[in-house]
């Protein structure tokens, strides 16, 4: 199961290194990684999409709150959430196939960028399997080139924020930096 992580890390040197280092350790392939600043320039917010069952996930956050510079992990699979991926496309679009290539663009609600004499790059922000259903249309053009950004994730409403600041509060307060887990009875957090 696709299991949805949002971390935030402080904005230091070396920190991607260390997370993606506990990933290779524990054997665990990411699906997604995603990092970009936030509200606050010390604060990086990590999107990370990893294949792990219940209890793999409950150790990959555990293992995550081990780290010096993160802050805070919620997984918010399951919750109610909004993912979103970005693809830039370039497609190669002469004759006939340019209408048509526009028509389906429109049909996707993409947007074209950028024009030339024999392609077109197309822009889309949407779910996965929207952009993966966009891409198995244009196959048939032919696909020049391809960049994706990968999953972001944010909580629904605004009780993500309180709860936030609050772990971020009980973390400063232990003196590690880092949130405090909460205990459950039927979860061995050993590594």
């Amino acid at each position: 199961m696709m299991n949805t992580f949002v971390v935030h890390v402080e904005n230091k040197p070396g920190v991607l290194t260390r997370v993606a280092s506990l990933f290779r350790r524990r054997a665990f392939n990411i699906d997604s990684l995603t990092v970009g600043r936030t509200e606050k320039p010390e604060v990086s917010r990590m999107t990370i999409v990893v294949d792990a069952d219940r209890d793999q996930a409950l150790r990959v956050e555990a293992n995550l709150y081990k780290l010096v510079n993160v802050l805070l992990v919620e997984n918010i699979t399951g919750k109610p959430s909004i993912h979103r991926d970005l693809a830039i496309i370039k497609i190669s679009a002469v004759g006939v196939a340019r209408s048509q290539i526009l028509e389906v663009v429109n049909v996707f609600r993409a947007r074209v960028v950028d024009f030339d004499t024999d392609s077109l790059t197309v822009e889309m922000t949407g779910s996965e399997e929207k952009i993966d259903r966009l891409l198995k249309v244009l196959r048939e053009y032919g696909i020049l080139e391809m960049v994706r950004t990968g999953v972001v994730a944010m909580r629904r409403g605004t009780k993500v924020q309180q709860e936030a600041a609050a772990a971020a509060a009980a973390g400063a307060s232990s003196g590690n930096g880092a949130a405090t887990i909460a205990a459950d009875d039927n979860v061995s957090y050993s590594v």
